[in-house]
């Protein structure tokens, strides 16, 4: 027997700050795991959080609220926290205690452990107050009734065959993890009534939706809820829903959960694999990969400007665990944030935390003193010209055109931002280029936000990149359209939108020589292959 709750949840109108997908499209989103981002000032021993304990280590929603000017600072506009309902609190089982949030054992409560339904509201309340938006993650497949017989019975999932993926029990034999029967009307009515409630009661503006946490890693909720459960649940709560499908580089596998058959958005886990094959140091430096996942994702997702780009979540190893140079990091989040799609970030990320998987990617926030590190001023700058571009440009609505690409790296052009990444690393590399062809006529002013260096455009079109000083990445934007920006020395223009309130000031200074292109410099370029 398991100890399932029945929910009867009864509508209650109430205004909601509710966020289309269409809304969401501008934002970017700081992932945060409740338990590990803040504890309360009152906590008398702050250093005791070893993730390897896997067990609570005392944060709250209030005290993410106390600290949102951390995450506004660096020009965030959304955060997604942990699931809010009431977790497992029997003996500690062989993977540790439900600190995650991911074990639902009545989804009718709140989990006292993160505070009360006075404490979410206030976190729910500063946030709009912000101009912020509140993503919270949901879980659905697990513990939710107590009628046996909306379960499907016990059976081992066969992985790669999608019918035992949906119908049969996620977990293991030490933490087994009933399955629903989605396709019954009685669990699709109650849980439609339950979503929009919570999302009602709490003014949460959106949705990622998660169908279990096994005690391993976090299941897409794809493989294991059938498909037409989704449009109708995500109708009922009356706000973007993005999801997880948990897989490689296979872009068919994961574009066909994204539309009006499925949910607004996916996590766009097939760029994430093309990043770490793009860019890891060290790893197969495969940039092809990128531009190809580009490409394929152009093609073959409903809506590319909807999806999650991300690097790092709580079920991955962190970038530094698997890539030793900081450039690496750098150039594959500028990436994230200037191609189509929501970046996020997950904690920690912008302070080089290197846990290699569950439970180590889950380290306490805290002991950083939440360092203004070069990261988290590259994502300030990164989110500042992205806040900028969506208030006064049509940048948003603009598609990314690859320019060149090499094995060293590749160019791309949106809207009036042309964005040049590199894998190299941090060493110079005397002699390596990456010129590109642009559609600007000559002396045409750009700047580098990341440097406020002006850059002058080539004869026909050409810019050119060296890297006699390491592989930074390079934002140009022509310089006209910097004008009230408030980015390298320009005066300010007040601004509405998503990026009212707080902006970030801090700008991260990376070291890459602008070069004017001459004909001995494409001729470098030419004979590298890079052009």
């Amino acid at each position: 027997m398991f100890p399932f709750l029945l929910l009867a949840l009864a509508l209650a109108p109430k205004t909601v700050f509710a966020a289309t997908a269409e809304q969401w499209r501008s934002r970017s989103i700081y992932q945060i795991i409740t338990d590990r981002f803040a504890i309360p000032s009152e906590t008398t021993n702050p250093t005791a959080c070893d993730p390897g304990q896997q067990t609570w280590c005392g944060g709250t929603w209030n005290s993410i609220r106390e600290n949102l000017d951390y995450v506004q600072n660096a020009g965030f506009t959304a955060i997604w926290i942990s699931p809010v309902n009431q977790n497992y609190e029997g003996p500690r089982t062989a993977y540790g205690d439900a600190y995650h949030g991911y074990w639902i054992a009545d989804a009718s409560q709140l989990n006292p452990r993160f505070g009360t339904a006075d404490d979410l509201k206030a976190l729910s309340d500063e946030l709009h107050r912000r101009n912020m938006y509140l993503m919270v993650d949901v879980v659905v497949n697990n513990y939710m009734f107590k009628d046996q017989s909306l379960y499907h019975p016990y059976c081992p999932i066969q992985w790669g065959n999608t019918t035992s993926e949906q119908n049969c029990w996620l977990g293991d034999d030490k933490v087994p993890l009933p399955d629903l029967d989605t396709k019954n009307p009685a669990v699709v009515s109650q849980y439609e009534t339950w979503v929009q409630k919570l999302v009602q009661d709490y003014n949460i503006d959106g949705l990622r939706i998660d169908a279990g946490n096994t005690p391993i890693i976090s299941i897409s909720f794809s493989r294991h809820v059938n498909m037409d459960f989704w449009p109708g649940f995500c109708a009922k709560a009356g706000v973007f829903c993005i999801g997880e499908v948990f897989g490689g580089i296979d872009v068919d596998s994961v574009a066909q959960y994204q539309g009006p058959q499925s949910l607004d958005s996916v996590l766009h886990f097939p760029m994430y694999t093309a990043l770490t094959a793009g860019f890891k140091i060290p790893g197969p430096q495969n940039i092809s990969a990128v531009v190809d996942t580009m490409q394929q994702s152009k093609a073959k997702f409903k809506d590319i400007g909807l999806l999650g780009n991300f690097l790092e979540n709580q079920d991955l190893p962190r970038w530094h665990n698997q890539s030793v140079d900081p450039q690496s990091l750098y150039n594959a989040m500028v990436m994230n944030f200037m191609m189509e799609g929501i970046p996020i970030v997950y904690y920690g990320q912008e302070q080089g935390f290197s846990g290699s998987g569950d439970p180590y990617n889950r380290e306490p926030l805290w002991p950083s003193k939440y360092a203004k590190t070069d990261a988290y001023g590259l994502i300030a700058t990164l989110n500042q010209l992205r806040n900028f571009l969506v208030n006064t440009t049509d940048w948003l609505s603009q598609e990314s055109q690859i320019l060149t690409q090499s094995p060293y790296g590749l160019g791309f052009m949106r809207g009036d931002v042309i964005t040049v990444v590199t894998n190299i690393g941090s060493p110079p590399q005397n002699g390596t280029h990456i010129a590109l062809s642009s559609p600007y006529p000559a002396s045409t002013s750009t700047t580098n936000i990341l440097d406020c260096r002006q850059w002058a455009v080539g004869a026909k079109g050409f810019l050119d990149v060296e890297y006699t000083k390491g592989g930074a990445p390079v934002v140009l934007v022509l310089t006209t359209v910097l004008e009230n920006s408030g980015f390298c020395g320009t005066v300010r223009a007040s601004q509405g939108g998503v990026n009212a309130g707080k902006q970030p000031s801090s700008t991260l200074h990376l070291r890459t020589q602008p070069l004017l292109v001459g004909a001995a410099a494409l001729g470098i370029a030419f004979a590298l292959g890079v052009i």
